[in-house]
């Protein structure tokens, strides 16, 4: 079958077009906008390609998949957290459709469960290990990569979709991220998608493409709530300024891909609501049993301005800097100790290429593609970094993922503009200057890990330096040279980042906060200064107890990892366990003790044979306070376990009397000691006597015999106490 151009999108572009000759002649390309012809489908290639583009394309998705799946069960269950929802998805389809922490469906995770079904039904396939739970965020991470790759190539060369591709890949916290369990694996691929068809639609006018959009960003609700939303503003009036059809027409197909919106997020947020409370599991993060509650609260609004009524810290503001516990708020947050080693290798450069695309389709007709490329891709960026850079609620490293491919595609995109416009002084001198930033950056940012690969720094610099200079006569010199120069440029500006991204994939993460690279690379703590290794004092991101210095993590020489990583990117320090199931791998309990805030508890097998005697009989074999001590034991035996509390162990569930009706009915048959923020906290992380968990904690300790099991306490619930 004979591949053909769409004429109407060919004209419309000003591109030159391939097929039937159209009823009228087409238009020159535009000023600032490259000729290039657009494929109708653009997977099988173009005519003019050179023989090279599809085997690179082909070898940069294999590649990138190779790499995201190396050791990949290195990391067990990752977050055990989220894990334990996938384990009871696989065995319960009312879990699965709630997203509930147990197959008993007593609470559901704090977040929509869309971003669990992909592993969930992995595991149903394939069973419940590693492999099964992570392999699926490979795939949406090469799906990412090829969706960027796909948006650049289409209004630039090869050449730029690959650099767009290869940037994304090699971003540290993306290589963390898509082989992590958390919803920001599918975040990504659906934020990605969403400014895709946005760009579509503006090359043709067809309405499907922002229905398309709408429902992405719909389903990417599902996955994370309102940080989907982040990126509507600019894809909506980009769309309604550059659309090539009229303002009436645009205006009323906005509102369609609104409705797709609404769809898409709605229906399950709808069913949840509507369904009686009495018979589904409690919402958990929620403060009133209530999604929309922990959307707009917890999840939304708290976020922003650090109210967040349930969190670690309630009303969390804190006073550094206005991020409290969560780190210091600002323009240069995404640059700082904490974030920069994570994300922002390349943003220097990619602001700088930004603002040279709009200023080469400054004279471009309103419905230039080309520039709303840059508009659509570069206003999801910088949106995104500005209200990252200044919320002051709960705020991990990891969040970051959500600019990669906002940020590669800008790269891509900048890049192949002005390398097709090197000879033209501004052009060459532009680019050159990008190169320069994205080498001194690289060079501060390797230069905060001194004692990692130290000569790596300086042939960071040194060749960046060097490209640059040669980037400036690249209209002056020949091709080849010139192709020369730009691949060294290109080498110095990823070496940095993809040297951190090796060590991340070299390196164990469980837990509820990983961070990328080596060591001292993303240490975020939780109030306090700093302590030494690039830990946190008077808090537990530094590895240690409140008060405590912080410690290096789990790596010494750079690119060996000597100790795994818990979720606060330290090896069995701070306020967590090492992966649940392996024992001698750190946690407050060793072979068997409580979890934390942070990671599972390490279960001993004599625990796991406790809770085996005859669990049939029981719909939780136990119960503990806080999410991830439950979710350690469950993944480790298999059978619900009820989680009071939700994540911190201060969300109203179960009260004290539905405990007490659960165990006079002999649903529950152990209650598991400790738990909360780090074990030994009955009360979780509110602290309160007063709170639910506590008031559940005394009413056991008081009633029942207590059952020690290693460095574990059990409280059997069918033995009451004598007297």
């Amino acid at each position: 079958m004979t591949t053909h151009y769409d004429q109407q999108a060919a004209r419309q572009s000003g591109t030159t077009v391939w097929g039937p000759p159209p009823a009228a002649p087409p238009r020159a390309p535009e000023s600032g906008e490259p000729g290039q012809p657009i494929l109708r489908r653009p997977w099988r290639g173009r005519p003019e390609d050179p023989r090279w583009v599809r085997p690179a394309f082909l070898g940069l998705l294999a590649a990138t998949l190779l790499l995201y799946l190396y050791d990949l069960s290195a990391s067990g269950y990752a977050n055990s957290f989220y894990s334990a929802a996938v384990q009871a998805g696989s065995k319960s389809w009312k879990a699965f459709f709630f997203g509930s922490l147990d197959a008993g469906n007593a609470i559901t995770v704090d977040k929509p469960s869309a971003f669990l079904w992909p592993m969930e039904l992995s595991v149903r396939i394939f069973g419940l290990n590693s492999w099964a739970i992570l392999t699926p965020e490979v795939l949406m991470g090469v799906g990412t990569v090829a969706v960027v790759y796909a948006a650049v190539r289409r209004r630039f060369s090869p050449a730029a979709g690959l650099v767009a591709g290869a940037v994304l890949a090699l971003t540290p916290v993306a290589a963390l991220m898509f082989r992590f369990d958390n919803p920001d694996a599918m975040l990504a691929l659906l934020m990605a998608l969403a400014c895709y068809f946005v760009v579509r639609a503006v090359e043709d006018g067809r309405t499907r493409w922002l229905v398309w959009a709408g429902a992405a960003i719909g389903f990417a609700f599902l996955a994370k709530t309102l940080q989907a939303f982040l990126i509507l503003p600019p894809l909506a009036i980009v769309y309604a300024v550059c659309g090539p059809v009229r303002l009436r027409r645009r205006l009323a197909q906005l509102g369609l891909a609104t409705i797709a919106l609404v769809v898409c997020g709605g229906w399950w947020v709808a069913i949840v609501e509507l369904w009686p409370a009495s018979s589904r599991p409690y919402i958990g993060g929620s403060q009133n049993n209530s999604f929309l509650e922990l959307t707009f609260g917890y999840n939304g609004l708290g976020r922003i301005n650090g109210d967040e009524t349930g969190s670690v810290v309630p009303g969390g503001n804190g006073n550094n800097g206005g991020g409290g516990m969560w780190g210091a708020t600002g323009w240069d947050r995404m640059f700082n100790s904490e974030i920069g080693g994570q994300i922002s290798w390349l943003l220097p450069a990619a602001l700088i290429l930004l603002v040279a695309g709009l200023w080469a389709t400054r004279k471009a007709r309103r419905t230039s593609v080309t520039r709303a490329s840059f508009l659509v891709w570069g206003g999801s960026l910088l949106i995104t970094v500005v209200v990252f850079s200044y919320m002051a609620g709960i705020f991990h490293q990891y969040y970051t993922v959500a600019l990669a491919p906002y940020l590669a595609a800008v790269v891509g995109m900048g890049a192949g503009l002005l390398w097709e416009r090197r000879k033209e002084t501004w052009a060459s001198i532009t680019l050159a200057a990008s190169v320069v930033a994205a080498a001194g950056w690289g060079y501060v940012l390797l230069n905060r890990t001194s004692a990692y690969l130290p000569w790596l720094k300086w042939l960071v610099l040194i060749g960046g330096m060097a490209a640059a200079l040669g980037l400036v006569f690249a209209g002056r010199i020949s091709r080849r040279a010139a192709l020369g120069v730009a691949a060294v440029g290109l080498v110095a500006a990823l070496a940095g980042p993809t040297a951190y991204t090796l060590s991340t994939v070299e390196s164990a993460h469980t837990g509820s906060i990983p961070t990328a690279g080596p060591a001292g690379a993303g240490m975020m703590g939780f109030g306090g200064g700093r302590g030494p290794g690039g830990g946190m004092r008077g808090g537990f991101g530094g590895g240690g107890m409140p008060g405590q210095p912080g410690q290096q993590n789990g790596q010494g020489r750079p690119g060996q990892q000597q100790g795994r990583q818990n979720g606060n990117g330290f090896p069995g320090g701070g306020f967590g366990g090492g992966v649940p199931g392996r024992t001698g791998e750190g946690g407050m309990g060793g072979g068997g003790g409580a979890g934390g805030l942070v990671n599972g508890a390490d279960v001993s097998s004599a625990a796991r044979e406790l809770l085996a005697e005859d669990a049939s009989k029981y719909t939780w074999v136990a119960a503990s306070i806080g999410s991830q001590n439950a979710a350690g034991y469950q993944l480790a035996t298999g059978d619900p376990v009820m989680a009071i509390g939700g994540f911190n162990g201060t969300d109203p569930s179960p009260t004290l009397a539905q405990f007490e009706k659960y165990v006079a009915e002999g649903k529950i048959h152990y209650f598991i000691a400790g738990g909360g923020m780090g074990g030994g906290m009955g009360g979780g992380m509110g602290g309160s006597s007063s709170g639910t968990s506590s008031r559940i904690t005394s009413w056991v300790e008081s009633n029942f015999k207590k059952v020690t099991v290693g460095s574990a306490t059990f409280y059997d619930l069918t033995q009451k106490k004598s007297g």
